[in-house]
């Protein structure tokens, strides 16, 4: 059974740093989707050589999973435990927050003195209380180990981050089931993608405009289906770019301020104090 549209939320854009950033969700019709929080989209963006040197500096996470995908550009990831990473276009970092970690992050070096375009995604993905506090661990997912499959003739290029497609696993190590999928489509193809009925699913469209039935999906939209179905069937009206998402959502209490998502007021209120305390570790930059 084919899964329908639950509702359709635009992404609201505001100033972040030097970048401009798009916010899909949360957003003033969509406060969560379980297991994901939230997401931010930055860029397209084009710099000179030498003019963009902004940097996210310092700044700690506690209780969810953050996840970048770097559709264009360099990246620099530095963290409290000891982890660097450098990103370019078509990898990912999976991040586990845990008990807590101070990180940065920015544009490389090489990418500052060269130029070019940056594009990327920041995805915040609860996890259980049973794991909010578990160790903290990074995944560098390069491009090269990410399973690459080619549908409809070729005209859809899927890369699979997380979960399971066609009996083949993601690289991402998760502690719930998730799906993620970065995929780039030509005009007029034709998508068949299978969901677990107890996942929710999600689809953030970049570049592109897609048809469901009787409705059209501009870029920049993010579309949430209903738990009514276990495919998800859509076609492309020109060329485009999607970020494709599914995950078992978790039915417990969430409270999120800031940098920290916890399940009570209180669990907060130790991870600011936690912070404070330096038990996070420290970064200089």
């Amino acid at each position: 059974m084919l899964r329908s549209i639950n509702q359709i939320t635009y992404a609201h854009e505001f100033q972040m740093g030097n970048m401009r950033v798009k916010q899909p969700l949360p957003s003033q019709d969509l406060e969560q989707v379980s297991p994901f929080i939230l997401l931010h989209h930055a860029g397209p963006d084009q710099y000179k050589p030498g003019e963009y040197k902004n940097r996210l500096g310092p700044h700690p996470h506690r209780g969810f999973e953050p996840v970048t995908f770097i559709f264009n550009g360099k990246m620099h990831h530095r963290d409290s435990m000891g982890n660097e990473g450098f990103l370019q276009a078509g990898d990912v970092q999976w991040m586990t927050a845990g008990s807590g970690v101070i990180h940065s992050e920015g544009p490389s070096e090489k990418f500052s003195e060269e130029g070019g375009t940056i594009e990327i995604i920041q995805l915040w993905i609860n996890l259980p209380s049973k794991h909010k506090m578990t160790s903290p661990k990074y995944q560098d997912i390069p491009s090269s180990i990410i399973p690459e499959f080619f549908e409809d003739e070729n005209k859809i290029h899927i890369k699979l981050v997380a979960g399971e497609f066609k009996n083949i696993n993601g690289p991402a190590s998760t502690f719930t089931n998730i799906t993620a999928m970065m995929v780039d489509f030509e005009k007029d193809a034709n998508f068949n993608f299978p969901v677990p009925s107890n996942q929710n699913a999600l689809i953030y469209l970049l570049e592109g405009r897609l048809k469901f039935e009787k409705s059209e999906i501009v870029k920049l939209s993010m579309i949430e289906f209903k738990n009514d179905g276990e495919e998800i069937q859509f076609q492309s009206l020109e060329k485009g770019k999607l970020l494709f998402l599914a995950g078992e959502p978790i039915n417990e209490p969430m409270v999120n301020y800031g940098p920290f998502v916890m399940t009570s007021p209180e669990e907060i209120k130790q991870a600011i104090l936690d912070y404070e305390q330096g038990k996070m570790g420290s970064l200089d930059f």
